[in-house]
């Protein structure tokens, strides 16, 4: 997740000119993603995700949250839409044939929309759909999800958890101020991906606007945690929320920018850490 930072639509519509779309996957798998991890366990043992679960992961990137239900025997399904490079490193993870072994059952990556990744006839439907992106931080962060979650919902049957993940209050994740950076210096091309205070009911609206019926929502403490400042700014950098920046200004002046807005997170021992709380809200097929 790597602890995750912001939904991926940035990512997805492309990186700043100049960016290696590879080594920015790599970083996001190696650095970033994994911070949302203490989150992922949480929903995963408040649901009692097993053996018996079939889940569907929307906009799965690079796949951790998927290995982590693989590892405690669900089957999973992973479906993301112009991800490739991230997805190319989910089906290292989930499918050893990748390597040369036999590939794991039950593990399915898909490249395409939540309809690519029906069930074959005669399979399950899926008991389980997660959308571990985060939204509330981002105007717009939640259009496409409805989309989403409408073309995701006729795979699973009446009762299935839907697992939506949003930010939690701005004076609660450090991240925030850092966030803001990318802001303000891509103000002359600012679109749609500005950053914004999360709100309090973020969640329970885009489940409302889904079609969905909340049951239940939680927080979980997701600290940013960095070995150091080059990886504090490298991780930042691959979750796309700066390209806009990077266009608007330049790739030196961004990453100089960004370690100012971090140095007040820099402890003693040269690390950087960001305390940060997430929502995370379990919402029902109707």
């Amino acid at each position: 997740m790597t602890p995750t930072l912001v939904r991926q639509h940035p990512t997805h519509a492309g990186p700043a000119p100049g960016v290696d779309r590879r080594a920015r996957a790599r970083d996001w798998a190696e650095i970033q993603e994994r911070m949302l991890v203490p989150l992922y366990e949480a929903v995963y043992e408040r649901l009692e995700v097993g053996s018996g679960t079939r889940l569907l992961g929307l906009g799965c990137g690079a796949g951790l949250a998927l290995l982590m239900a693989a590892s405690r025997g669900a089957s999973v399904t992973g479906v993301d839409c112009g991800a490739q490079e991230r997805l190319a490193l989910a089906r290292e993870r989930l499918l050893p044939e990748t390597w040369g072994t036999r590939a794991r059952a039950g593990i399915r990556i898909v490249d395409g929309s939540p309809e690519d990744a029906a069930p074959a006839p005669g399979e399950p439907s899926y008991n389980l759909l997660t959308a571990f992106e985060p939204i509330g931080c981002a105007t717009g962060d939640s259009e496409g999800l409805g989309e989403q979650l409408a073309a995701a919902a006729p795979l699973a049957g009446r009762g299935t958890p839907v697992v939506l993940v949003g930010w939690g209050p701005p004076e609660r994740c450090s991240t925030s101020a850092v966030l803001r950076v990318a802001t303000e210096l891509a103000e002359p091309v600012r679109g749609p991906g500005s950053w914004r205070p999360a709100r309090r009911d973020d969640l329970e609206e885009t489940a409302q606007r889904s079609g969905l019926w909340p049951d239940g929502s939680g927080r979980v403490a997701c600290p940013f945690g960095y070995a150091d400042l080059d990886s504090a700014v490298r991780g930042m950098l691959s979750t796309g929320f700066f390209d806009a920046a990077i266009a608007a200004t330049d790739q030196e002046q961004v990453d100089k920018e960004l370690a100012e807005a971090l140095h007040p997170y820099r402890r003693a021992d040269g690390t950087v850490w960001m305390p940060n709380v997430f929502r995370y809200l379990i919402a029902r097929i109707p």
